[in-house]
């Protein structure tokens, strides 16, 4: 597997898959490990997907520094990795989590981004959590399935501040388009690294990230989960409202994966966009 040195020497590894214009993607969790992302549902037929292993996750060496996993610090990473494939630019894509490092990206170095592709973004890093609400009506639209009403009350119970530890599973669910044999595979393969995640979220400075949107003239993609808990449209909305040039698609009957409920409908719209 190719890999380079960070700034502060950690060996940070990458995947490269496919063929076309180079598409450097960072996954979500935050600080899971990128083999989840896959080929992003046969994205890598259309680009060449650079999928990067986040520093201690995946085959990416672990820091010396624990507080180098702070999402801002991590710009430079990304930062690193785009010189050493030698592009004067290059689009973007972040996953979940992983768009608040990509939005940093954008902000630090927006002369360096060709494309920006958003798929399921968190809005934490810039301050629009989704509220109970918001995610209640989501919430909603499952009422038929076979395991809503034990998720359901986990959810409630989550919203009370009365959550078990098993309830934080039993959401789950929620975040596919179809909790089927496929989706529960997928999940049970997702790696992430609790202590790192805590670190990363302390690299969020909101006001700053909006301040600095501003400035990010390239073509943004914010792709939404029509039924995805973790990102409900309208917030996501507000989102691409942030972005000079954004623009939001929401996927019909996704969740928090898209590629894994609708391949087709998301390589073309992703594929789309960014040629």
């Amino acid at each position: 597997m190719p890999s380079f040195a960070a700034p502060d020497r950690t060996e940070l590894a990458y995947t490269e898959i496919g063929r076309g214009s180079p598409v450097i993607c960072l996954p979500g969790g935050p600080m899971q490990d990128s083999a989840y992302l896959g080929d992003l549902g046969g994205l890598s037929s259309a680009v060449r997907l650079i999928r990067l292993d986040l520093r201690g996750t995946g085959s990416s060496q672990q820091p010396t520094d624990p507080q180098s996993y702070r999402c801002d610090r991590q710009v430079d990473d990304v930062e690193a990795l785009r010189a050493h494939l030698g592009l004067e630019r290059v689009s973007v894509l972040g996953h979940s989590a992983g768009a608040n490092l990509a939005l940093q990206y954008a902000a630090r170095f927006p002369d360096r981004v060709e494309r920006l592709v958003l798929i399921t973004p968190s809005t934490f890093g810039v301050g629009l959590p989704a509220g109970s609400e918001q995610r209640r009506a989501m919430v909603r639209l499952r009422r038929d399935e076979t395991w809503y009403p034990e998720a359901a009350a986990a959810f409630e119970r989550v919203q009370t501040g009365d959550a078990r530890d098993a309830d934080w599973h039993a959401l789950t669910p929620f975040t596919y388009g179809r909790w089927d044999a496929a989706a529960r595979a997928h999940d049970a393969a997702v790696v992430g690294h609790d202590e790192a995640a805590d670190v990363f979220r302390e690299g969020f400075d909101p006001p700053a990230l909006r301040a600095g949107l501003s400035g990010v003239t390239a073509p943004a993609l914010v792709l939404a989960g029509a039924v995805d808990i973790a990102g409900p449209p309208e917030v996501l909305a507000e989102l691409a409202a942030l972005l000079p040039n954004g623009s939001l698609v929401v996927q019909p009957a996704a969740g928090h994966f898209p590629w894994l409920d609708d391949r087709d409908t998301f390589v073309s719209t992703v594929a789309g966009f960014l040629s």
